[in-house]
């Protein structure tokens, strides 16, 4: 199982899952040049892609979806009324709809979307599971609901949402409105909240947590991975290595 975040933030996202005979991106946020030169970074050739999984239409996280349907005829996953509104990505048989809360198969892997809440038409987060073990990804919301929990227990590898310091948003330069929208219901969650999230997820075969969506203008690193920090340092049911994903670089875990 190979794991790798190649860009996370407000610039653009996208994130690499290999498991089993299965190789597919969840989000493509930056272009399709930049997503192939980061991918052959870490030795993966976009033509070895099985498919494409999308959260959500906002930009940061469907910049290269068209160009890089078209130039691999690579299969897209999109939510049904998600699939109905994006402009043409590519020939119609390549695009495949599902429904939150259905489970659907790409390989070997088994796909869950589920419901999350964020400002845009119809977002998800995913879970993939496989032999190798569960792979949940949310990013994006503003709460993490009691569905949002139930879907990614028992994962042995979790991306989560750490956009922002909540002293930092409220000391910024974003106008009131943004700032409003960032902290509400339907924008990101906060670090303390990332933490309270993990906090409910933690198990004893859990090895690895990915920090996501980290914000450069209402947050640093180190703050993300402090309030994580606090919540496992309290416990002692696992002991999972902590990543932060980056803007401008891959980050990675494999086992």
């Amino acid at each position: 199982m190979r794991i790798c975040l190649l860009a996370s933030g407000s610039k653009g996202n996208s994130l690499l899952v290999e498991s089993g005979q299965t190789r597919l991106l969840v989000d493509a946020g930056i272009s399709a040049r930049e997503l192939r030169k980061r991918l052959a970074s870490i030795g993966v050739e976009a033509e070895s892609l099985n498919a494409l999984l999308i959260t959500h239409e906002h930009t940061d996280h469907v910049r290269g979806l068209g160009p890089l349907v078209r130039q691999l005829g690579l299969s897209v996953y999109l939510q049904t009324d998600l699939a109905r509104k994006l402009p043409d990505v590519g020939k119609s048989e390549c695009v495949h709809e599902f429904a939150d809360g259905e489970d659907f198969i790409v390989n070997d892997l088994t796909i869950r979307p589920f419901a999350i809440t964020h400002d845009s038409l119809a977002p998800v987060g995913f879970t993939l599971s496989g032999e190798q073990g569960k792979i949940g990804v949310a990013t994006d919301l503003g709460v993490a609901t009691r569905l949002v929990v139930e879907c990614l227990r028992e994962c042995r590898a979790l991306v989560l949402e750490t956009n922002h310091d909540e002293e930092m948003l409220r000391d910024g330069p974003y106008p009131w409105f943004l700032k409003q929208r960032v902290r509400g219901n339907h924008g990101h969650l906060s670090n303390i909240a990332g933490g309270s999230l993990l906090q409910n997820l933690l198990w004893e075969g859990l090895e690895t947590v990915f920090l996501g969506h980290l914000s450069e203008t209402n947050n640093r690193p180190k703050l993300a991975l402090d309030a994580v920090n606090h919540v496992l340092n309290k416990q002692n049911v696992c002991a999972p290595e902590v990543l932060i994903g980056r803007q401008n670089l891959p980050t990675m875990w494999a086992a």
